[in-house]
């Protein structure tokens, strides 16, 4: 992982247009992840088969677990903005309504209904600590963490209640257990389907 710094004068302010504008010219290697995490643009290798596999997997199951009465999307590839945290996100899925994309303007992490992010042995701390705390800060109602890294043995844990800047813990399970998403979302999750790093 590469990172270049650029400080931001006030979160929102003009140090954050210049930040997301080095974010938008950075030519990294395809399949890369190009993110802004604590002001600081990082850009981290393409996600492992495991990694993407378990992303895969997890966006076919919450297709039947959407409202049918909400508009929502489910993408894999969707900038997040938290200007407050100095923050732009590109998590491995969120559940997003569509009409956000359709605004012509970057989607604030705010409007995501549910945000999820597949560990990576390089950066798995970005994703337990950096942005747990962006999205608790922008206020995403779920935030579902797929670790394969977690204290050697595999963990899908969701938080929820974001209050100043952290989530509670509602659920917590390894590898090979059941994940109950609660509502809006109608979804039993069997986390024995991922696979292991």
């Amino acid at each position: 992982m590469s990172a270049l710094s650029v400080e931001p004068e006030l979160p929102g302010g003009t140090g954050w247009d210049e930040i997301v504008r080095v974010w938008e010219e950075t030519d990294a290697p395809e399949g890369s992840k190009v993110e802004i995490i604590e002001g600081v643009v990082t850009v981290s290798p393409p996600p492992s088969e495991e990694h993407n596999d378990t992303a895969e997997l997890l966006h076919e199951r919450l297709y039947g677990a959407l409202p049918s009465d909400c508009d929502w999307g489910i993408y894999q590839t969707l900038g997040l903005t938290c200007p407050e945290t100095g923050g732009l996100f590109v998590p491995d899925l969120c559940v997003v309504p569509r009409a956000a994309l359709r605004r012509g303007t970057r989607v604030h992490a705010s409007e995501a209904e549910l945000v999820v992010e597949v560990t990576s042995r390089s950066n798995a701390n970005h994703d337990r600590i950096k942005k747990a705390h962006g999205y608790a800060v922008a206020g995403v109602p779920f935030y579902l963490l797929l670790d394969a890294w977690q204290s050697g043995r595999p963990t899908a844990t969701l938080y929820g209640e974001p209050q100043n800047g952290t989530y509670r813990v509602l659920a917590s399970v390894e590898y090979g257990e059941e994940l109950r998403l609660p509502a809006p979302f109608k979804l039993v999750l069997d986390t024995g389907i991922f696979p292991l790093s």
